[in-house]
């Protein structure tokens, strides 16, 4: 006798699944109805096992030949399995059946979206436009074709509709705030969520993406305010703690950021990138143990969080235990070897522990990685000037300043190296190009040749520059 079970519930589809693995044991053959079948194709999708939901759709189809749904089903599982041919096979089929079927012509187009066929998947999808109620699903995945190609503002066209018909569309909330930021529009983002607020104020995801738009126009009390309306919305919504933390961090309020990065803690698990955030606000705040405890917790959940590695040696190099943060900041550039922040500690340590050869080696690497990096450049120059290579100290400024031909402080520098060569025209063509650039700042000269503020002529041009402004 079978038993009673609630329709569609998930105890009947657990019966269902039990028999019909039951039939498959004993090699037999047992009758389902078309709903009990698409019970137990929906469970092995769950469990991600595609093939035995194909095998079942195959059972399925010999015993309801007529059912449009198993041959939509069948269409859906060979195309995530890549399998485009037989898939497409599939839904002439079932438009054989039931020529109006937008699901039909909707899997259609994913199929030709995915072969990179856009104006045949863009007509299948207008056409199951047509043909359905459920628009937004249509609209997000027109949306899509359009963000594949590059269309991003057609793209925010139709992902607006979407929103527009279904507003608790939640990844059409996110893509259309992801379109904005590759088109670099985030003026425009902030008016779209003000809008849609105005409509959905309880609508934390609009609120969060609203947070992360002020945040990269650099407006972080404006974000933290929109982080704050997410959290009020959704208390165990572990992002916008996190991203607030971030904002916090932007405005120099470290012991504040500390706090809401622990809160993420009460909605989900520890991660590393967390605790490696937490690590870095101690660092700022100069508390290198506490620092240090928070980097080894990051590295200790995930051993290539490369920035907690790193964050451990810069610990130690405050404390000027320099050989050891070395170690540390190689761990950290094992993991990524193009970073110039990393070569740069790595320089510093080096010439810190008098290995200049090897220190002049991570310069070059910075300076190549981040050409606009002028405290590199200054670094890397004066280290060759201090070994009385003068010639080599000249052509790294020489590159210097035409990779960075607004930077004053290389100038005044040039201006330095070149007395010290005894090229006193050129010093002083490049002291007047430097006074052109940024007269206030020229203390700079002074500051690495104190000597030259006995120098008539210098001080002279200087005043010509100076004296009526």
């Amino acid at each position: 006798m079978e038993e009673d079970f609630e329709f569609g519930s998930p105890e009947e589809q657990k019966f269902s699944v039990d028999r019909y693995e039951e039939m498959l044991r004993n090699e037999d053959q047992y009758f389902f109805d078309a709903k009990a079948f698409e019970g137990i194709i929906d469970y092995y999708i769950s469990k991600n096992d595609p093939i035995k939901a194909l095998q079942v759709v195959e059972f399925a189809g010999a015993q309801h030949p007529f059912e449009t749904t198993f041959l939509i089903k069948k269409a859906q599982l060979l195309a995530s399995i890549m399998q485009f041919e037989p898939a497409l096979q599939a839904l002439e089929k079932a438009e054989l059946l039931e020529p109006s079927e937008a699901e039909i012509f909707l899997i259609r187009g994913t199929i030709f979206s995915s072969l990179n066929e856009h104006a045949i998947a863009e007509e299948h999808f207008f056409k199951a436009l047509t043909l359905t109620d459920a628009k937004d699903e249509v609209y997000y995945q027109i949306a899509a074709l359009y963000q594949t190609q590059g269309h991003y503002e057609k793209a925010i066209h139709y992902l607006r509709k979407c929103l527009k018909v279904n507003k608790d569309n939640q990844e059409a909330l996110y893509e259309i705030a992801f379109c904005y930021d590759v088109l670099d529009k985030q003026t425009e983002s902030i008016e779209f969520y003000l809008q849609y607020i105005d409509t959905d104020p309880y609508s934390y995801a609009a609120w969060y993406n609203l947070g992360n738009a002020y945040h990269k126009l650099s407006e972080f009390g404006s974000a933290i305010d929109a982080y704050d309306y997410a959290i009020l919305i959704n208390e165990d919504f572990s992002s916008a703690y996190f991203n607030k933390g971030n904002a916090l961090i932007n405005l120099d309020r470290y012991t504040e950021a500390i706090d809401v990065y622990k809160q993420t803690f009460e909605h989900e698990p520890p991660n590393a990138d967390t605790y490696c955030a937490i690590g870095e606000c101690y660092e700022k705040l100069e508390q290198m143990d506490e620092a240090r405890h928070y980097y080894k917790k990051s590295v200790k959940l995930d051993s290539e969080q490369s920035d907690a590695w790193f964050g451990i040696g810069v610990t130690l190099d405050f404390e000027e235990r320099y050989f050891e943060s070395l170690h540390f900041y190689k761990k950290a550039l094992e993991l990524d070897d193009e970073n110039p922040d990393y070569w740069f500690a790595i320089a510093d340590a080096r010439y810190k522990l008098k290995q200049f050869d090897e220190s002049t080696l991570a310069y070059a690497k910075v300076v190549e990685l981040n050409p606009e990096d002028t405290d590199a450049w200054l670094d890397y120059s004066s280290l060759l000037f201090e070994q009385d290579r003068i010639e080599e100290t000249i052509e790294v400024l020489s590159e210097a300043i035409k990779c960075n031909p607004d930077s004053a402080p290389l100038y005044y520098r040039m201006v330095a190296y070149l007395f010290a060569a005894g090229k006193y025209t050129e010093a002083l063509n490049f002291l007047e190009l430097a006074l052109n650039t940024d007269p206030e700042n020229y203390h700079i000269l002074f500051e690495y040749l104190p000597q030259l503020q006995s120098n008539h002529v210098i001080v002279d041009i200087i005043k010509k520059y100076t004296e009526n402004r």
